[in-house]
């Protein structure tokens, strides 16, 4: 199954944006400021912007590459090898 693509006012947002809406939207809920429709909603848009967080996460790591001394002696670079 293919995933859904994110509402473009959420895929425009740099990652910090993202994480900073998501912070405030859980502290609303664990407040219970607001009706159940209104959580319900928050709740929706706070999970897509969890996704959106972990997309730009991974994306971030895909362009990591650290830094290894070769053979020769010369330093060179090579992917992020995750554990």
């Amino acid at each position: 199954m293919a995933e859904e693509a994110l509402p473009p006012d959420i895929a425009k947002l740099s990652f910090e944006e993202a994480l900073a809406e998501l912070e405030k939207i859980v502290r609303a809920l664990e407040e219970g400021r607001g009706k159940l429709e209104d959580s319900i909603r928050a709740y929706e848009r706070g999970a897509l912007l969890k996704r959106h967080c972990e997309q730009k996460l991974r994306e971030a790591q895909a362009k990591v590459e650290k830094i290894v001394i070769g053979p020769d002696g010369k330093p060179a670079t090579e992917p992020f090898a995750r554990n």
